[in-house]
């Protein structure tokens, strides 16, 4: 009970599994808004965003513009089943309500760390890479979930995410940490069950193709040869 105590109340937008999952986080104090509702101009605290990626546009229009730096999305966290999946290293806060959704989390039993704007551009970043690459190269492999893709299929997607950091270090001027491979496969091994597919490509994969055709627009070389490959052998693009 002593950890409950330290949840800060929230407006929570949307009422699907994850929703209701951090509403069930709260202390009962929690307001929940449907998708398409007015988020309240008058109730204090943390607004987390349980919405697609495709409703966030839809969640700002909704939203007081002097409430926008009190949203925190939540529309990248895993599902099993009802539970929700948060393995340890990947799933990180930023901005105003950081320490209060990663304080919610905690009292939940689920990681999250708290980072700096430039740190958790990279830890997203680093996200974007993992999913891109295992959701493709499963995609690649018929009934492939992320376990088996990083046990049979390895080499192809290191060789991915090789490709993938190299491009997204390039566009955004950053470096990150050696070893990527290795920390997203172990990442895998957390959530082995989970099913293979290239869904939302627009905030998934589409980011990646998005640098390729720019490059290639301006006549330069495709940063990301092996993955638009890839999405054309499936007929993604």
């Amino acid at each position: 009970m002593a950890a409950a105590t330290k949840v800060v109340p929230a407006v929570i937008v949307g009422g699907g599994r994850v929703g209701k999952a951090m509403q069930e986080m709260g202390n009962g104090d929690d307001l929940l808004v449907k998708r398409g509702d007015s988020v309240p101009l008058d109730f204090a605290g943390p607004i987390l965003v349980c919405t697609r990626n495709d409703d966030l546009e839809a969640v700002l229009e909704s939203t007081p513009k002097s409430r926008w730096d009190d949203l925190q999305s939540l529309v990248n966290l895993l599902l099993m089943g009802k539970r929700i999946l948060i393995p340890e290293g990947l799933t990180a806060a930023f901005g105003k309500w950081a320490s209060a959704v990663a304080a919610r989390l905690h009292a939940g039993g689920l990681s999250c760390k708290v980072l700096d704007k430039d740190a958790f551009q990279k830890q997203m970043l680093e996200k974007l890479i993992w999913i891109s690459a295992f959701m493709l190269v499963g995609a690649r492999h018929p009934g492939a979930t992320v376990g088996v893709v990083e046990k049979d299929f390895r080499s192809e997607v290191c060789s991915l995410i090789t490709e993938l950091a190299a491009a997204a270090a390039a566009e955004k001027a950053i470096v990150f940490e050696d070893g990527m491979d290795d920390r997203l496969c172990a990442y895998s091994r957390t959530v082995a069950h989970f099913p293979t597919a290239v869904k939302e490509f627009k905030w998934r994969n589409g980011w990646f193709y998005s640098l390729s055709e720019k490059a290639i627009a301006e006549g330069k070389p495709d940063p990301c040869p092996l993955h638009t490959t890839w999405l054309k052998e499936l007929k993604v693009v």
